[in-house]
């Protein structure tokens, strides 16, 4: 089924894929099942110990557990179809399948553009203003902060789902591109999309734009602070502890601006779509992991209690 009449005769989708080269795409396969496996063991291993670990109960790590838990999430919602598509040569989805993938991803990579941006005012108020720190960043108010990033995220692209899957398709079912994005979409309505390019003018600048402003700001008062500070050593800790997110935050929307804010070939948005869709949220454990004492000191703890439960077994 390559045409279609009306919106109501596309029960799916095929996608063209990254590659047709057998060869390549068994290499593909081991690469994504690698990038995945890392993805899923370093996400979820944060969560799972700053939940255990009292001494990361803070904000900082807070929001880190929640960033962790939607890259987790907006990588499910591609790679294990890639891997499928890659090791079957099934390229074939389904109508609602792809409406649901594109749910997901757009859903959760709103919620990180928010999260980011509440990080960046956690590191504001704790450098800014340390003696305020922690009747500004309670845990009502960092409660609000991630609902609110996730409220945002699940809200927007539901909009965006209404708007664009209410369109008819009849030029062709044939998405060039390896997950249903938005973009490849559009060009096969034979509706008129201005209502939906709208809704994406509008959407695209809020979700992206809006929180980039306040990391932005956040960092101007922070370095701005950081400048004031005498001491060598004090100008470097206080740097330290931005790092990681300031790492963070420039892949993520350095990638962002590339893919939909610049002209390029639909080769090199693929290729683009990999990093963002897969080696990001990879990545982000890695970026927030390696540098950070507490992270660090938290595992070899845990580690060692986990090796002090063995023996206790064992012996």
């Amino acid at each position: 089924m390559t045409s279609m009449e009306n919106r109501s005769e596309v029960n799916e989708f095929i996608l063209t894929g990254l590659t047709d080269d057998p060869e390549l795409q068994v290499l593909l396969f081991i690469m994504f099942t690698l990038i995945y496996l890392i993805t899923l063991v370093g996400n979820l291993g944060i969560v799972a110990l700053i939940s255990s670990e009292s001494c990361l109960h803070t904000p900082m790590y807070f929001f880190l557990s929640n960033l962790s838990l939607v890259d987790f999430g907006y990588s499910s919602a591609i790679t294990p179809k890639v891997m499928a598509g890659l090791l079957t040569g099934n390229k074939v989805i389904s109508y609602s399948g792809c409406a649901t993938q594109f749910f997901f991803f757009g859903s959760f990579v709103t919620t990180e553009s928010f999260l980011l941006a509440s990080m960046a005012y956690d590191r504001h108020a704790a450098i800014c203003k340390p003696l305020y720190y922690t009747t500004t960043m309670t845990s009502t108010v960092c409660a609000h902060l991630a609902s609110g990033a996730y409220i945002c995220g699940f809200l927007a692209s539901s909009i965006v789902i209404g708007s664009m899957f209410s369109l008819s398709f009849c030029r062709s079912n044939t998405v060039h591109h390896f997950f249903c994005d938005i973009p490849p979409l559009l060009v096969l309505s034979c509706s008129d999309t201005h209502i939906t390019e709208l809704i994406l003018f509008i959407l695209g600048p809020l979700n992206s734009l809006f929180p980039f402003l306040v990391i932005f700001t956040s960092y101007l008062l922070i370095f701005i602070t950081i400048l004031k500070i005498r001491s060598a050593e004090g100008r470097q800790k206080a740097f330290s502890t931005c790092a990681s997110h300031l790492t963070a935050v420039s892949i993520f929307y350095g990638t962002i601006f590339f893919m939909y804010f610049s002209n390029h070939s639909m080769d090199t948005d693929k290729i683009v779509s990999v990093f963002y869709t897969m080696v990001i949220p990879m990545l982000n454990p890695l970026v927030y992991s390696l540098r950070n004492k507490d992270i660090k000191n938290a595992f070899k703890k845990a580690v060692r209690g986990q090796q002090f439960q063995l023996h206790h077994i064992f012996s």
